[in-house]
Parts: C-alpha cells; sequence; structure tokens
C-alpha cells in the first residue's frame, strides 16, 4: 500500500486473538506509531532501500512480491504445496469536524484506484455500511452513499404502522388483513420495504417477517393482502394469531445516513493487487431537531 513506516516491533494483540500477532510500526515523520501489519518476523532489517524480514530461518524482502497484503509460508494445501497467508487491507480513521454539532454523514468518496468495503459507526447509530460494489465512479473518485442495516435502530427510521387483525395462509408467506373493520394498509408501504411484527403483551421485542414483494388491494372482491418474502436472513415464522404489524422504509429508498456528532469509518480491501488510496471524503449536512 507504501512505503514500510521505520522501525517495526512485533507484539502480541488481544488475547483472545487464537495468538495471532501482528507488528506494531513506529513512524518519525508523525512521531507516532500509526500502523499495524499482519505479518509476525523473527527478525528484520532495512538496507538498500529494501525491507527485510526473516522468518522461520528464510529471508524475505518485502514489496517485490506480485500478490500484496501475503507473508511468509504458513501452512500447506491439499496437494502439499506451500500457502501464502493473505490479510486484508484495514484502516480505520473518523471525521471528526464541528464536533459539537449533531450531523448527517450521507455519503463516502474516495480518492483512489479502487474500491473498499465500508463500516460507518457514530455516538448515536452503528448500522452504516457500504459494499465495495456499490460505489460508482465519478469524475476518477468513487462515490457511494451510506445504507443502514434493516434491523438498526428503527426509532430513529421511518416506521409505519399497519395493526392486528389478520389471517395468514399455510405458507406462510401471504397475510390477509380485516376489511371490515378495515386496516389500512396506506399509501406509503412500498415493494422492498420490511415488514415486522411485535407478539403480546405489547410493547415486546420486534421481529423481521420478511420483504414486501406485493400489496394486493381489491375491496369488493374482499382482498386485503401483503405478500412477503420468508427466505431472507433473520426472519421468524409468524405463529400467534394477534402480532402487531409495522414496516419500515428499504434502507436504499431511504437512505439518511448515520446521525452523530463524529462519525468513525472502517474500511477493508480484500484485493491482492497493488492499490493506493489518496484520501477519503464525506458529505455532511448539520442535522436539525
Amino acid at each position: 500500500m507504501g512505503k514500510e513506516p521505520l522501525d517495526p516491533l512485533p507484539i502480541p494483540v488481544n488475547p483472545a486473538s487464537n495468538g495471532q500477532f501482528k507488528t506494531l510500526t513506529y513512524s518519525e515523520a508523525v512521531a507516532g506509531w500509526p500502523s499495524f501489519y499482519s505479518y509476525n518476523p523473527d527478525w528484520m532489517i532495512g538496507m538498500n532501500q529494501y525491507f527485510y524480514t526473516f522468518k522461520g530461518g528464510n529471508l524475505y524482502r518485502h514489496n517485490v512480491n506480485t500478490l500484496k497484503n501475503t507473508f511468509y509460508q504458513q501452512w500447506w494445501n491439499d496437494v502439499g504445496q506451500p500457502t501464502e497467508s493473505f490479510t486484508r487491507s484495514l484502516i480505520h480513521s473518523v471525521f471528526n469536524t464541528a464536533p459539537l454539532e449533531n450531523k448527517l454523514f450521507k455519503t463516502l468518496n474516495l480518492e483512489g484506484d479502487a474500491t473498499w468495503e465500508a463500516e460507518l459507526l457514530t455516538d448515536i447509530q452503528d448500522s452504516g455500511f457500504i459494499a465495495d460494489i456499490w460505489f460508482e465512479k465519478k469524475e476518477q473518485s468513487f462515490f457511494a452513499f451510506v445504507r443502514n442495516s434493516q434491523s438498526g435502530e428503527l426509532a430513529i427510521r421511518s416506521t409505519s404502522g399497519i395493526g392486528a387483525s389478520y389471517q395468514i395462509n399455510l405458507a406462510g408467506d401471504t397475510i390477509d388483513f380485516s376489511i371490515n373493520p378495515l386496516v389500512d394498509l396506506g399509501t406509503i408501504m412500498s415493494i422492498g420495504d420490511y415488514l415486522y411484527f411485535m407478539i403480546p403483551p405489547y410493547p415486546s421485542t420486534y421481529l423481521l417477517a420478511g420483504e414486501i414483494t406485493q400489496i394486493n388491494r381489491n375491496y369488493k372482491l374482499g382482498i386485503n393482502q401483503i405478500v412477503i418474502d420468508t427466505t431472507i436472513p433473520g426472519t421468524t415464522p409468524i405463529t400467534v394469531p394477534n402480532a402487531y404489524f409495522f414496516y419500515t422504509k428499504n434502507s436504499v429508498a431511504e437512505s439518511h445516513g448515520v446521525l452523530g456528532h463524529y462519525c468513525e469509518f472502517i474500511l477493508r480491501n480484500y484485493s491482492t493487487d497493488k492499490i493506493e488510496l489518496f484520501a477519503v471524503e464525506s458529505e455532511v449536512m448539520k442535522s436539525f431537531p
């Protein structure tokens, strides 16, 4: 990813990490310890503008191999050949301008030659994420807006109630609501929204029923129903006769970003090619309660 900092020092990380080690590096330019590396050498030295390490009695020269983020021969594969150890790149930093103001962090803009997987956390929300395939290249930078996980922080998302008078078909994917008295499904509900339910006593923990795939209404024919996809991860079968239903908007259709005074971001990249990242930016706007 870049020039190796000077004076690396192998240190153990959390004892719960199954004995894995990381290398902590000191940079004289910033007078600090800015980076961790996944390799754990026996000895290291810089010589003739190259960085060398020793591992298991072998000598390795860094930054010259074709597969990046790949260090040493760690184990043997099924056909008896040595396999090198790959570790993803990870960058953890923070947006902290105007720290006393509550803000919405809506986008990420990556100035570099590759996209990264992103996770965003604030002092209020922890559900922001961007997959690497969601970035679009615009003016030589990669741009994407922040999504929220479907089940995260429902209290600060667009949530609408439906009601509790219904019948469910044997397959569990069609919910017929009452017409007399009428349970109005409203006009805000859309295909792709997520349907949740709560069981008595109310309020209780909410459960994901599924993703809405059809909304069918024809009161003259006695039709007032929602069809859901119950195969998505995290769904729970509806087994009680008096559950209360509500729904939330799809995280793509409703992109509010993440709310907070600051925003930590974690970037992950799984590439074995040489890539460069020059800057990470976010479109931020002040939040008015």
